[in-house]
C-alpha cells in the first residue's frame, strides 16, 4: 500500500464501521463453539507464548469456546492493517488499539462497552483500575477498551560498549547528576566514533514513526498541539529548539544512525535504546551488559512519556458477548499479574517495584521504580488525536524535509503547521 492512501483507507475503515455499528451488533453465532481472534502488535515469542497458555486456561473451563487464536501485524502498520480488515468484513473478536488511534476507535462506535462485563465478573476487583489510566478509552461516560497497558518509555543500555568507548554509564550519570540530554548525546556521539556501532536509537522511529520523537521533544517543554487539540505546536520555540538538537545529533554528531540505517540494540549493534519495558523479552541472557534507567532530563528537567494500548471486543463480531467474557478473564487480577513482566497494568495494586519484580526476572526493583512506577506517576501520554491518521500522514510528510543535512528546521517546523492546522482546527 502507498504511504498516500493509507489516511484514506483508515478513515474510510472507521467510517464504514460507525455506518455498521449505528444498526447494531453482529449476530450470536449459533452453528456451536466460537472461535475468537485477537490483533496484537507483537509476534514476540514470549508474549505470544504467555497469551496462549491464558487463552488455553480460558478454554479448559469455556466449552463454548472452540478456539481462541492471536494475531500478530506487523507493528509498523497495524491500525491500517485492523481497519483495513474490518472494512473488508474480516474484523477481529478482539483488537489491540494504540493509544494514537484510540479517539477515533473510541468515538466512533466500533467497540463494545465493557463497563457491565468487567464490573460483573467474579473477583474482577474494577475499583482497582487507576483512573488516570482509563481516561483515554472512556466516552460518554462509558469504558471502551481496556488499559491493557499504561508503559513509559526508558533508556536500555549497553554498559558494555559504552565503557568500550569510555564513556560514563547513564547510572554513573545519574549517581551524580548528570544524566540529561546534553551527555547522553555525546556518549552517544563518542560511542559511535570509537566503536562504529551506533550511538542513540529510538526505537519504532526510523524516520516514519514520528510520534516517537515525543520521548525526545518532551524534555524541551514542547507539545505535537495544545492540550485542546485546536493548535498545532510544532512551530512553538520549544520545539524548534529540541528539533534543532535532534537535527545535530543525527548529522552532525552521528549520535543517531540516519535515515536509512538501521541498528538493533538488542543485537548488540547500539549502546542505547528508548523503548519500553516490553522489549526486555528480547535480551539475551549474558550476551553483553546491560542496564535500564529513565529519559535523559531535558532543559525542562525530569520527565517521562507513556505509551498506552487498549484492548477493545468489536461490536460487529459474531461473538462480542464471549469476546467481552474472555477480556474480562485475560485482565483479572490472576492474570493481570503475569501479563504485568511485558505489560505495566492499570492495577493500583499491582502498580509497586515489588509487585512487578515478581513477574520480570530481567529486571531490577530498582529500574523497575525509577522508570515504570515513578514514569507512570508523572509521565504524559505519546500525541493522540480526532482523525490521527490524517494528520499522521501529514506530520509525516511535512517532516521528511528535516532528515537532510542542510534542513532549515524553523522553515520544515513552520510547514508541518500549515499542513496540520487546518485539520487540528475541524
Amino acid at each position: 500500500m502507498k504511504p498516500g492512501k493509507a489516511p484514506r483507507v483508515v478513515a474510510a475503515a472507521l467510517a464504514g464501521v460507525l455506518a455498521l455499528s449505528a444498526c447494531g451488533g453482529g449476530e450470536a453465532e449459533d452453528t456451536g463453539p466460537a472461535s475468537l481472534r485477537m490483533t496484537v502488535w507483537s509476534a514476540n515469542e514470549a508474549h505470544l507464548k504467555l497469551f496462549n497458555e491464558i487463552a488455553d486456561e480460558y478454554r479448559r473451563n469455556h466449552s463454548d469456546v472452540a478456539s481462541i487464536t492471536f494475531d500478530p501485524l506487523p507493528f509498523e502498520n497495524y491500525t491500517t492493517t485492523l481497519t483495513t480488515q474490518i472494512a473488508g468484513g474480516n474484523a477481529p473478536d478482539l483488537a489491540w488499539v494504540f493509544e494514537n488511534s484510540a479517539p477515533d476507535f473510541v468515538a466512533s462506535g466500533a467497540l463494545l462497552p465493557l463497563d457491565d462485563t468487567l464490573k460483573k465478573a467474579e473477583g474482577y476487583q474494577y475499583d482497582d483500575i487507576s483512573p488516570a489510566t482509563l481516561k483515554l478509552w472512556q466516552h460518554d461516560g462509558k469504558l471502551y477498551a481496556y488499559p491493557f497497558s499504561t508503559s513509559p518509555f526508558g533508556v536500555f543500555v549497553n554498559t558494555d560498549l559504552l565503557r568500550q568507548a569510555g564513556q560514563k554509564t547513564p547510572a554513573e550519570l545519574i549517581a551524580a547528576g548528570q544524566w540529561t540530554w546534553d551527555t547522553a548525546l555525546a556518549a552517544a556521539g563518542a560511542t559511535r566514533a570509537a566503536t562504529g556501532k551506533a550511538g542513540l536509537v529510538i526505537r519504532d522511529f526510523d524516520y516514519k514513526g514520528w510520534d516517537n520523537l515525543s520521548t525526545f521533544w518532551t524534555g524541551w517543554g514542547a507539545r505535537a498541539w495544545s492540550e485542546d487539540g485546536q493548535t498545532c505546536g510544532f512551530a512553538s520555540p520549544e520545539m524548534v529548539e529540541a528539533m534543532t538538537t535532534l537535527h545535530r545529533a543525527i548529522f552532525t554528531a552521528k549520535a543517531l544512525p540516519g535515515p536509512g540505517t538501521t541498528a538493533d540494540f538488542f543485537a548488540g549493534d547500539a549502546a542505547m535504546t528508548i523503548t519500553q519495558i516490553s522489549r526486555a523479552s528480547l535480551l539475551k541472557d549474558d550476551s553483553f551488559g546491560w542496564d535500564l534507567v529513565p529519559l535523559p532530563a531535558g532543559p525542562k528537567g525530569d520527565y517521562a512519556v507513556v505509551g498506552q494500548a487498549g484492548v477493545g471486543v468489536l461490536k460487529r463480531s459474531r461473538n462480542a458477548d464471549v469476546a467481552a467474557d474472555f477480556l474480562a478473564f485475560l485482565t483479572n487480577p490472576t492474570n493481570s499479574a503475569k501479563l504485568a513482566q511485558f505489560f505495566p497494568p492499570p492495577r493500583q495494586s499491582q502498580l509497586t517495584a515489588e509487585t512487578l519484580a515478581k513477574t520480570n526476572p530481567k529486571l531490577k526493583p530498582e529500574q523497575l521504580q525509577a522508570v515504570v512506577i515513578d514514569g507512570i506517576t508523572k509521565g504524559v501520554v505519546k500525541p493522540s488525536h480526532a482523525g490521527q491518521a490524517e494528520l499522521s500522514q501529514q506530520v509525516r510528510a511535512g517532516l521528511d524535509p528535516l532528515w537532510t543535512p542542510g534542513a532549515d528546521v524553523k522553515t520544515v517546523l513552520d510547514g508541518v503547521c500549515a499542513k496540520i492546522q487546518p485539520l487540528l482546527a475541524k
